[in-house]
């Protein structure tokens, strides 16, 4: 019977690990199908404290062997369900066929960014295509990037990369943004971005970096070439929270529902950090401050804080 399960191996699933480890609670982490997270993929992080630069997989790597060296348990699996019985025991059933038995469960599996499955994106991630300006934005200093997409986070990725490149076409699939009036309004009067109405990318282009897009016009068809240094993504995310079942609440858009500013859910015993909860920031700072209140709210409830 273990203590504590940790699901996810990102900065909330590993800073809970060394929290919960460090409290002599031996922690088990499931790293899910992604070990690191998504800060795998990022090929610099400049916004996290203590390193003024590193790459992502690096950094990653960093956090689990820190987490291991405290006494953490990594295991290389993904969870398909999860279980309570009425004994208040956490059954989590791995997708090797092994269950793990646990007395709490602390949900840190993070959400995953909606792709546009057109040819180049994938080959060319972390080679000019990003899907965070937070993280990636300053590396294009003088350059020029598109966004693609019509929402809050879309426009919000516009104006924020305006501080770097010196051009920023902004695309869209339709004649009219589903963004906020105020957020529409500050895109469109920013003589940096250039707004591209009924626009689809259907290919990326480059070798070894991105060097342009095909764009297609949605109404006639007719296909254009822009040259551009970096393409950011930003047509949502999506939680990864389909092995929970209905155990937990949930908001409209499918990430947990915590309760009082606490990682605590709807169903006593389980926490839940990071991306994967409603209203996250979705920054690596904010999610490992998440994982280490994961892990006291966990302490509290296994009765050694």
């Amino acid at each position: 019977m273990e203590q504590i399960v940790i699901v996810g191996s990102g900065p909330a699933g590993l800073t809970c690990a060394i929290y919960a480890a460090r409290s002599g609670l031996s922690p088990t982490v499931i790293s899910g199908e992604e070990p690191g997270g998504q800060l795998t993929k990022t090929s610099v992080i400049e916004n996290f404290p203590g390193f003024r630069s590193i790459d992502g997989a690096d950094f990653m790597a960093k956090m689990m062997e820190q987490s291991e060296s405290c006494g953490a348990k990594i295991i290389f699996e993904s969870v398909k369900k999860i279980e309570k019985t009425k004994d208040e025991v956490f059954l989590i059933l791995l997708s090797d066929g092994v269950t793990v038995s646990s007395r709490s469960v602390v949900i840190a599996t993070g959400a995953s960014h909606k792709k546009l499955g057109i040819p180049g994106e994938l080959e060319l991630s972390n080679k000019g295509v990003s899907w965070c300006a937070t993280c990636d934005g300053p590396m294009y200093r003088g350059k020029r990037v598109a966004v693609i997409g019509g929402g809050n986070s879309a426009l919000m990725e516009a104006i924020f990369l305006t501080q770097f490149a010196d051009d920023v076409f902004l695309l869209h699939r339709r004649d009219s943004f589903r963004a906020d009036n105020i957020m529409c309004h500050r895109a469109s009067d920013n003589p940096k971005i250039h707004i591209l109405w009924n626009s689809v990318v259907s290919r990326i282009v480059g070798d070894s970096k991105v060097r342009e897009i095909v764009i297609e016009d949605v109404n006639g068809g007719e296909k254009t070439v822009l040259p551009v240094n970096g393409v950011f993504i930003a047509i949502g995310t999506r939680p990864v929270t389909e092995f929970i079942g209905d155990i937990l609440d949930f908001d409209d858009e499918g990430y947990i529902k915590t309760q009082n500013g606490s990682a605590e859910t709807s169903c006593r015993g389980i926490f839940a950090a990071g991306d994967v909860v409603s209203g996250s920031l979705k920054q690596a700072v904010y999610a490992a401050g998440a994982g280490a209140l994961a892990a006291c709210n966990a302490e509290e409830f296994l009765g050694v804080r």
